[in-house]
């Protein structure tokens, strides 16, 4: 697994400065916030950006986050998907972060999933075309798609096309109780990034906002535990750390980075140290 840090952990800083703190903190990998991106490309090109990222020596590990709009007016969300699909095609072809809606009373019942799952068949259509897949993100205490088991059930229902994967965000999981059966149920080659973020102890788990994200390895999670089953079953993937709070957004983006690369490094190396044991 790399190291990786998403846009959402620097939220103030533009996404030059991004790119220039992830290098100079030794981070492989990016995730790049969709809205710095559309900043960005507004007063520079593709080549600009593709330039600017090899100057970092950095990838790209997705880009996010887009909207799986199955529901009311989801012809939109496909839009966005197919330009940003199209632009990732510009940059390598790396995944589109996905978060899916939830049906209103007036399309909820039997059918949703059966609908829905049409309609994210549309979606893995429209960004394989482009050469990109689309990594469903469950959200923690989500109505339709909380855990990775709705979102199997989303992508059987779409008639499994290999374009669509599936991504973990251990606050998300933990927050909507996700047990360890659910994730070792999820073929190995479905899943396409993970998010790796820790909490503080919170005995009802659903009360937690993303403001109470901490880096990882400073809460209660079990990282290690979590992450050596990625290792076990292959995943080579990104490590990402996607933290969502304020009082860390004030700090100089250096110094977020800096603490964001020795945290997630912290556990890869716990990680890899109980494989050389085993």
């Amino acid at each position: 697994m790399q190291a990786c840090i998403n846009g959402a952990t620097t939220r103030p800083y533009p996404l030059e400065e991004d790119l220039e703190a992830a290098g100079a903190a030794g981070f492989p990998l990016v995730e790049i916030w969709a809205g710095k991106l559309q900043t960005y490309l507004s007063g520079h090109s593709v080549t600009d950006l593709r330039r600017a990222l090899q100057g970092a020596g950095l990838g790209i590990a997705a880009i996010c986050p887009y909207r799986l709009q199955c529901f009311g007016d989801w012809r939109q969300g496909l839009a966005a998907v197919e330009r940003a699909a199209a632009l990732a095609a510009e940059l390598g072809g790396p995944p589109l972060l996905v978060c899916p809606d939830a049906p209103d009373a007036a399309e909820a019942g039997l059918d949703a999933l059966a609908r829905a799952g049409e309609r994210a068949r549309v979606y893995a259509e429209a960004a394989g075309r482009c050469g990109v897949r689309l990594a469903i993100e469950p959200l923690g205490g989500h109505r339709f798609v909380p855990g990775p088991r709705e979102a199997m059930a989303l992508i059987e229902a779409a008639g499994s096309p290999v374009q669509l994967g599936l991504m973990m965000d251990t606050f998300h999981y933990y927050k909507s109780g996700v047990p360890a059966e659910d994730v070792a149920a999820v073929p190995a080659e479905r899943w396409v990034i993970l998010h790796v973020n820790d909490c503080p102890p919170e005995p009802a788990a659903r009360l937690l906002r993303d403001a109470d994200r901490l880096y990882p390895g400073e809460g209660v999670l079990p990282l290690v535990v979590t992450l050596r089953h990625f290792r076990d079953i292959g995943f080579t993937g990104a490590a990402s750390v996607e933290v969502f709070r304020p009082a860390y957004w004030e700090l100089p983006i250096q110094e977020i980075n800096r603490r964001a690369h020795a945290a997630v490094s912290g556990i890869l190396q716990a990680v890899n140290g109980e494989a050389a044991r085993s």
